[in-house]
């Protein structure tokens, strides 16, 4: 079956678009999430065209192989691992922005297009592409729109699914679907453009996005405020957002991701705090909101405050920021990255519950947080070659996630639910959910050929 498969496939694709090498396609086999299985692809395909993408999925179809799509492989839940004898559709080859218009303020991108490659291209216009993932530098603009990706700036500006207006997607037996609009408005039919975004590809391959854009907003400056406590940075996080401020940013490092940052970069970050909180304004003004913001940070109890004085120390404190998950990765070699979201007014339950499940289970986990949204990142460190520690790694993991259900939040804010969170689906969204979501899929897929495994 493979060699057929493997004929057929070049049929229609380029040599070099078809890689069948073990050692080259293992490679290809798994995104960056731990304790997420992973199977042998039969091969991997890089298409750089709709046609070829069409006629993959034919191919797939006619011989009921299933296909899992990727982009970057940055994912954090194990959606874009690969099961045996699938076809990994890899579509970073399809990577050109076809339009920019600053009058109707859209791009239209393929789906491999770097997330940093759009911002700084639209940049170039005046214009400004707002969804910003830590991984903003690798991952793929397909990427986002599969795992309805966040970001550091969603705070003010939404996340990716505010910005997909319209699509083009490969449906499972090949034929092509558009959906939405390049208009400012339109409410025509269901809305399967929202539909597709956060589906993890287990509805149909995204082969073009027509994306919103906003104007570019003047430079950010940020502030960033020492707490003795977590619950006193929370408690001036709900401060901040009951004043009716917009900060662009507002994000929070606990003590454990600050030693982890400054052990892997030296960035002088204060290790004495036990909370890190970093707010920033890309207002006409900002000193002055950030003079307010401070204000607040200190009757919430700060011990210090201080507002970057130019851009240059602004974007040091942001690339802290940035580098937290690779820090706390260097702690043990292995993390296990949540993304819990819970109400804002929660913020600080979420905080103090994940130190206590950190010290049932003798763990270190840190946290760093797009605290504006509620969105935290329970980090745990442990040694993957440690059975032990590996095992309750993973149970901390599950209780974490339980007490963001507990606490009115979701599993998930902005990684996905790939393999990892399976399970988890199934208990936010309820049997009669599930039932509803998996009538979808099929009406999508009825051969359950798109990422099978995924969501549930």
């Amino acid at each position: 079956m493979s060699r057929t498969l493997i004929e057929l496939l070049q049929e229609g694709l380029p040599a070099e678009a078809v890689l069948t090498d073990p050692d080259v396609t293992s490679a290809y086999s798994h995104d960056m999430a731990s304790f997420c299985d992973a199977g042998a692809p039969a091969v991997v395909v890089l298409p750089r065209t709709v046609e070829q993408v069409q006629h993959v999925m034919r191919t797939a179809t006619a011989l009921r192989v299933p296909v899992v799509p990727q982009g970057a492989r940055t994912g954090l839940s194990g959606a874009a691992n690969a099961t045996d004898g699938c076809i990994v559709l890899s579509l970073v080859k399809m990577n050109r922005i076809l339009e920019i218009s600053p009058v109707d303020r859209i791009a239209v991108v393929e789906p491999g297009v770097v997330n940093a490659a759009l911002s700084r291209a639209v940049g170039e216009h005046g214009l400004y592409y707002p969804p910003d993932p830590s991984s903003w530098e690798m991952c793929t603009i397909g990427g986002n729109i599969g795992t309805a990706s966040g970001g550091l700036c969603c705070v003010k500006y939404g996340v990716t699914a505010e910005y997909v207006l319209g699509l083009d997607v490969v449906l499972a037996d090949g034929r092509l679907m558009s959906t939405g609009r390049r208009t400012a408005k339109g409410v025509a039919g269901y809305d399967l453009t929202r539909l597709f975004v956060g589906s993890e590809g287990s509805l149909g391959i995204v082969v073009r996005a027509v994306l919103a854009l906003k104007p570019k907003p003047p430079q950010q400056l940020v502030l960033a405020a020492e707490f003795a406590s977590t619950g006193a940075a929370c408690d001036a996080v709900c401060k901040i957002m009951e004043g009716g401020h917009v900060p662009s940013l507002l994000e929070l490092m606990d003590r454990t991701t600050v030693r982890a940052v400054n052990a892997l970069a030296n960035m002088g970050l204060p290790e004495t705090t036990e909370a890190l909180l970093l707010a920033a304004f890309d207002t006409p003004h900002p000193a002055a909101d950030l003079a307010a913001v401070g204000a607040l940070c200190e009757a919430a109890g700060a011990t210090q405050v201080v507002p970057a004085e130019d851009a240059a120390e602004s974007e040091l404190l942001l690339q802290a920021r940035r580098l937290s998950l690779t820090a706390l990765e260097a702690v043990k070699g292995t993390t296990m990255i949540d993304d819990v979201c819970v109400p804002r007014s929660r913020l600080a339950e979420m905080l103090d519950g994940v130190e206590r499940i950190g010290e049932k289970y003798g763990l270190t986990i840190g946290v760093c947080a797009h605290a504006g949204d509620g969105n935290t990142h329970p980090t745990v460190c442990f040694d993957a070659a440690d059975a032990d520690e590996a095992r309750r790694a993973r149970e901390s993991f599950d209780e974490i996630m339980a007490l963001g259900l507990e606490l009115g939040g979701t599993i998930t804010g902005e990684h996905g639910v790939g393999v990892l969170k399976k399970e988890w689906l199934a208990r936010e969204i309820g049997p009669v959910g599930v039932e509803m979501q998996r009538a979808v899929k099929a009406a999508f897929d009825p051969h359950h050929l798109l990422n099978p495994g995924k969501l549930f």
